[in-house]
């Protein structure tokens, strides 16, 4: 076997084989990793013989007319793969019309549908088969030239009310949306509420989740669908206990089930959610039945044969024994999804803009509901991760899976649609975690390092005119996460689909590492003090995260903590002279237990970004963060609460006067 013949092969498949990293260094991917990242993709190559059959494969379905055709309205149309200029052909629009003609040429000769002016989702039929056609606007929604608007991010699970079962949820949500909204702000950023594991209350990492179809059931407020549902008091401490608000949960509501499972709602809302619904819902009961019996047998990947494919006749027998436990998973995801959209309608009526923006997770845990649903849509056998950087020298394995880029075009990005429609069905935007992900994704071997990865290319095109049509079909913006390595000229591909990037304060730096003008900032994106992944202003100033990285033994050398102290130092002084040339501060620079909060909430309220989110955090003047990237066992990932109740919480003097300072900043640079 030759690297050139397998090297062809991985250009053919997507694979990327030389790459620079973030110093600039070409990199070339082994072989080992090539043939395994290759055959989890469907394409042997471990012999000549079969790197030739894999390229006749790929070549086929170059040939091969998908499922579905991706087009931008306009003046240019699309080529149509497989057939001739001059065939006939018949488009049936979304809205009931129907246009005729033939297939034109193209510049090189390939036959083309001409230019189209309507977006939807279309049924084009031509003389070899018939496809669907998604015709995409050429951009997202978008805000309004010149708006300038403002909102809170929001761990939910952190939010707190009376009756909350010891979590935050929707109730909690809508309540804080509402006094948000009367502060003026037009919209609420929240954490992931994907499904997790419900017989698995340990897993509850939000970006892990088990599917991204589904919603996680511990965040619904029964209140909120039910006039029957009373509050039940949880734990109220400082932190999170998952097991236990699990077990309290779920208890409420097998009885709220019992009470309302003839609920002509619900029968209505299992209809139209027909197969994936009940694949979930099996899974989630098979999930639970396993674990009953054993406990360490926590991914579906161990059960038997016959119960790892959803379609045989075990999982169907199964299915019909435990029909009352199959319908009442079923009936969680009716309960939440009906106190999300509740949440929606709340917040849209108090006057936000946009009301809640959710975030869409890069991948899925493989041991879940997603993974065990739609094998044929997933990648097995390989993780999706990160290649060594300056913030991960090692590089990072998530642990999660990815969609199949061949299987994606195969079942007309079926995958991808439904996770997209799920994160859009009751908001008014989605931030795309990881929105690199569009265009390529690390993939690491199984046993491999993360170093030992390798870039495979996504249908980038493709993907973002879907996005752009569900955008406008939905009339939702769209907010995609580009931190990190951002491949080149990607944020302008984006920023062209009107997808508004991420521009966060600690990140926005000058070429000589100072730290940005306000006036600066892309005016395109979403300004932010910090993320969940960060510190917060007090922790930054104070060198909090660092703090915990010591104490964590996250740092190679006791040197390597004491340069990132002097590093921290060093840049408390540039973010300082930096806000008193905005306008932000005067004066001299604060000790590292005084953080000049106020001063940077002026400071990126001040951003020429179309739009700012402001974490609760931040506007609370807590010095912890949500998550530590690194970390499992040492620090609460994902388990903090807020200090006071979701409806009073912008009530507090301090937390008044920040709303107030960062909003009128946000006005005033509007009326600039």
């Amino acid at each position: 076997m030759t690297d050139a013949s397998l090297h062809a092969l991985a250009h053919e498949a997507g694979l990327v084989v030389t790459w620079r990293d973030n110093d600039g260094r070409s990199n070339t991917v082994g072989a080992e990793t090539l043939r395994a990242v290759l055959g989890a993709m469907g394409f042997p190559a471990a012999s000549e013989a079969a790197i030739a059959e894999s390229r006749a494969e790929l070549a086929r379905h170059a040939r091969t007319l998908p499922p579905v055709l991706t087009l931008t309205v306009g003046p240019e149309g699309t080529a149509v793969p497989g057939a001739a200029v001059g065939d006939p052909w018949r488009l049936e629009l979304e809205d009931g019309s129907i246009r005729e003609g033939r297939l034109v040429a193209g510049w090189s000769g390939e036959a083309r549908l001409p230019a189209l002016d309507a977006p939807g989702w279309h049924r084009l039929e031509l003389g070899h088969g018939e496809v669907r056609l998604a015709a995409a606007p050429a951009r997202c929604v978008g805000l309004r030239e010149g708006w300038r608007g403002w909102g809170l991010a929001a761990q939910l699970y952190a939010l707190r009310k009376p009756g909350d079962r010891g979590v935050g949820d929707h109730g909690a949500l809508a309540a804080l949306g509402e006094a948000a909204a009367r502060h003026g702000a037009d919209c609420i950023a929240v954490s992931p509420q994907h499904a997790l594991f419900a017989a698995d209350p340990h897993r509850f990492g939000p970006y892990a989740p088990s599917s991204r179809l589904f919603l996680n059931p511990l965040y619904a407020d029964p209140g909120l669908v039910f006039a029957d549902a009373e509050p039940s008091p949880g734990d109220d401490g400082a932190l999170v206990d998952w097991p236990a608000v699990s077990a309290l949960s779920l208890a409420i509501f097998r009885a709220l089930h019992a009470r309302h499972r003839d609920d002509p709602r619900f029968a209505a809302f299992r209809a139209r959610a027909g197969r994936p619904l009940e694949d979930h819902a099996r899974f989630e009961a098979l999930h639970a039945w396993h674990i009953a019996k054993e406990p360490t047998c926590c991914d579906w990947r161990c059960w038997r044969p016959e119960l790892r494919d959803p379609r045989s006749r075990a999982v169907e027998a199964f299915a019909h024994a435990q029909a009352e436990e199959v319908g009442f998973h079923a009936f969680l995801q009716f309960l939440a999804d009906a106190s999300l959209a509740e949440t929606q309608r709340r917040l849209r009526a108090a006057g936000m803009a946009i009301g809640l923006i959710s975030d869409l997770a890069v991948g899925a845990d493989p041991a879940g509901s997603q993974a065990w649903s739609a094998p044929g849509q997933i990648l097995t056998g390989v993780s999706v991760g990160a290649p060594p950087d300056g913030f991960s020298p090692r590089g990072q394995d998530w642990g999660l899976t990815a969609f199949s880029p061949t299987a994606l075009r195969q079942t007309g990005f079926a995958g991808f649609l439904g996770v997209l429609r799920a994160a859009l069905r009751h908001a008014g935007g989605v931030r795309i975690d990881h929105v690199m992900g569009l265009a390529r994704l690390w993939l690491i071997p199984p046993g491999a390092a993360p170093h030992e990865g390798v870039y495979v290319r996504y249908p980038l095109d493709d993907l973002l005119r879907l996005i752009a049509l569900e955008s406008w079909r939905h009339g939702a913006v769209v907010i995609g996460e580009d931190l990190g390595t951002v491949p080149e000229g990607l944020r302008e591909r984006l920023e062209a689909a009107g997808i508004l990037g991420m521009r966060v304060l600690w990140f926005e730096r000058d070429a000589e590492g100072g730290f940005l003008a306000p006036v600066h900032w892309t005016r395109q994106a979403v300004a932010m003090t910090t993320t969940h992944d960060l510190p917060t202003v007090t922790g930054w100033w104070a060198g909090r995260d660092i703090d915990w990285r010591r104490r964590l033994g996250l740092f190679p050398d006791p040197a390597a903590a004491e340069r990132a102290q002097q590093e921290r130092a060093r840049d408390r002084i540039a973010l300082w002279q930096a806000m008193c040339r905005s306008g932000a501060a005067a004066g001299a620079a604060p000790e590292p237990d005084d953080p000049p909060l106020d001063a940077a909430l002026r400071h990126v309220g001040a951003a020429a970004s179309a739009l700012a989110l402001l974490p609760l955090e931040d506007a609370c003047a807590l010095a912890e963060q949500p998550n530590l990237p690194g970390t499992v066992e040492g620090h609460p990932n994902w388990r903090r609460r807020l200090p006071g109740e979701a409806a009073g919480l912008l009530d507090d003097a301090g937390t008044r006067a920040r709303l107030a300072a960062f909003a009128t900043t946000r006005q005033a640079r509007e009326r600039c």
